[in-house]
């Protein structure tokens, strides 16, 4: 890890609002796009964020460079048609376990994100869905 890299873990740590955990991300992927950190470095960084900002209280997403925020393009993707279908859940699952995305965060995350498209007057529908893993979900 780079003394760069270390000096924003430290940031990370030290941060006590979701807003100063987003204006971090912001620098990392400023740092990222000018090659003075590696996509790794970023990564471990964002996940780093995102562990960060579930201590932290609010339903605010953070956006950074991580495997979560790459799940949650995906989750929206799927959701841009209003409707979350058996098979899109499952390709989420499978995506889950390729980033080591736990059931609780992808609740957490599909909450919020529904919840900002609750804000903006839309509807989804999600279709019941037996996880292969065993579960029922939402």
């Amino acid at each position: 890890m780079s003394r760069r890299c270390r000096r924003y873990s430290k940031q990370i740590q030290r941060t006590n609002t979701k807003f100063e955990l987003q204006t971090i991300a912001s620098n990392i992927q400023s740092e990222l796009d000018k090659r003075n950190l590696s996509y790794d470095e970023a990564l471990t960084l964002g996940n780093i964020i995102q562990n960060r900002a579930d201590q932290l209280p609010g339903d605010t997403i953070v956006y950074a460079v991580s495997d979560r925020d790459a799940y949650r393009r995906t989750l929206e993707l799927y959701l841009r048609d209003a409707l979350l279908s058996q098979t899109e859940q499952l390709l989420l699952w499978e995506e889950r376990r390729r980033l080591g995305i736990t059931d609780i965060e992808h609740e957490r995350l599909l909450e919020q994100l529904l919840l900002q498209w609750r804000r903006q007057g839309k509807k989804v529908t999600i279709a019941r869905f037996d996880s292969p893993g065993g579960g029922a979900s939402a």
